[in-house]
């Protein structure tokens, strides 16, 4: 095999003129015009693609997280279960005893957060280090 410093010397780069030629031999159309430069003004397209794309996130509600803003009347699951990340904890609750003790009207995320304080053992004294860490199946 031949090193890049061993070509023979009939090769050569290709002209413009030449890859144009080849490009409409190929069926193939060269572009016309040049490239935006960096002080162009950007298509409208350009910007449409992202707004459009925002709007559909906001359209879809994430799979996750959604759980732990409904109220307690709105979730079909039977048995609510709630895990800790700090301690590896997990606490469940059966929905009847969850609206029965807080109401149907109460979010699943603060009585999530309740019953795992409720039954913390990562107590330091300190606020901002007492408590576990909610995580919502």
């Amino acid at each position: 095999m031949m090193a890049m410093t061993d070509r023979p010397a009939s090769w050569r780069m290709p002209n413009r003129k030449q890859m144009e030629e080849v490009a409409r031999y190929l069926g193939r159309k060269a572009p016309p015009v040049r490239g935006l430069a960096p002080n162009d003004c950007l298509p409208e397209e350009y910007w449409q693609a992202p707004l459009e794309a925002a709007n559909a996130a906001e359209r879809l509600p994430s799979p996750r997280g959604s759980l732990s803003q409904l109220r307690l009347g709105e979730i079909a699951d039977h048995v609510l279960r709630v895990g800790c990340r700090r301690c590896g904890r997990t606490v469940e609750i059966q929905k009847d005893d969850a609206v029965r003790l807080y109401g149907s009207e109460a979010t699943w995320r603060d009585v999530g957060q309740r019953l795992l304080d409720d039954t913390c053992t990562q107590r330091t004294g300190r606020y901002e280090e007492d408590g576990c860490w909610p995580s919502f199946d």
